[in-house]
């Protein structure tokens, strides 16, 4: 599944090296624990692993700290000196976090195989708020469709704060630097636009398709219009009533294309209607385009 997953963003050329996937169950599973420990345990140092700030930032604010996670920087460094002597790997990207069980590689290669290696990290990632995103935050977005289908994906990069839209331009698609750049977040249509901008092109490079709620509606029904709850109940699976759909117009809940519905029988119809489809919004995290037929 991990597999699968990354394979999407690796880039296959014929001019490249082709992506080789390695699973260190290939020299973790087998270990003589004791053995391991008198061949490799000697090369660690515990008073420089309690130094590493992944280590001494939660000893400072006395947070517990288990073996298994103390472990984790020997067996990340371990995993690097196995990649170096079976694949030739040189160099290991992660996270900032990753700092110090990196270097603990590099310096494992450096002390038996004599060899020159390298480890490159990035910032991580935050929003506007300061919160990082990661797999243990709330609400946490999934590249497996088993765990966050692409519609959810989708409604994820559409239901990001205002603050971070272009930042994440720049992060999750592949949209021209100059063209992001151009994008203003000035009137609240324009977030808008920039988010749906942001949720097609980072749901078409996971998923390879921009699959957002859609719904259909004939023409006919709404040429001589049809109220607005009416319209709002089509889709099933965000309303799950008309009257559900009265109360969340009445409760100012409802917009279509970007505008208030205030009044549960306003009629709806062909003069309403961008480019035959209606953008609806419930709340702000459930969004689907009717597309009229």
């Amino acid at each position: 599944s991990i597999k699968k997953n990354i394979e999407k963003f690796c880039i296959n050329n014929s001019n490249l090296p082709k992506v080789k996937f390695v699973d260190n169950s290939l020299w973790l599973n087998d270990i003589n624990y004791i053995k391991w420990l008198r061949e490799y345990g000697k090369f660690f140092s515990v008073n420089k692993m309690l130094t590493m700030d992944s280590v001494s930032e939660r000893l400072k604010r006395k947070q517990p700290l288990s073996f298994l996670e103390f472990n984790y920087m020997v067996f990340q460094a371990y995993d690097f000196f196995q990649l170096n002597n079976r694949e030739n790997c040189s160099v290991q990207f992660g996270g900032s976090d990753q700092w110090g069980n990196i270097i603990s590689g590099v310096d494992l290669i450096r002390r038996i195989n004599k060899k020159e290696t390298f480890g490159l990290t990035t910032p991580l990632i935050t929003t506007s708020s300061g919160e990082k995103m990661g797999k243990t935050n709330k609400g946490s977005v999934w590249l497996d469709e088993n765990l966050l289908s692409s519609d959810g994906y989708w409604q994820f990069w559409r239901n990001v704060d205002d603050k971070d839209v272009i930042k994440f331009l720049k992060l999750f698609t592949e949209l021209n630097i100059e063209k992001i750049k151009k994008l203003k977040n000035q009137s609240t249509n324009e977030i808008n636009q920039n988010k749906k901008l942001l949720a097609d092109e980072a749901t078409k490079l996971c998923h390879n398709k921009i699959e957002k709620d859609i719904c259909v509606l004939k023409k006919k029904y709404i040429k001589n219009g049809l109220e607005a709850f009416e319209i709002v109940s089509i889709n099933k699976k965000i309303i799950n009533s008309k009257s559900d759909a009265r109360r969340l117009i009445r409760g100012g809940a409802v917009k279509f294309n970007g505008k208030l519905i205030k009044d549960e029988l306003e009629k709806i119809s062909e003069k309403n209607l961008s480019n035959n489809k209606i953008e609806v919004s419930v709340g702000k995290k459930n969004h689907f385009t009717i597309h009229i037929i």
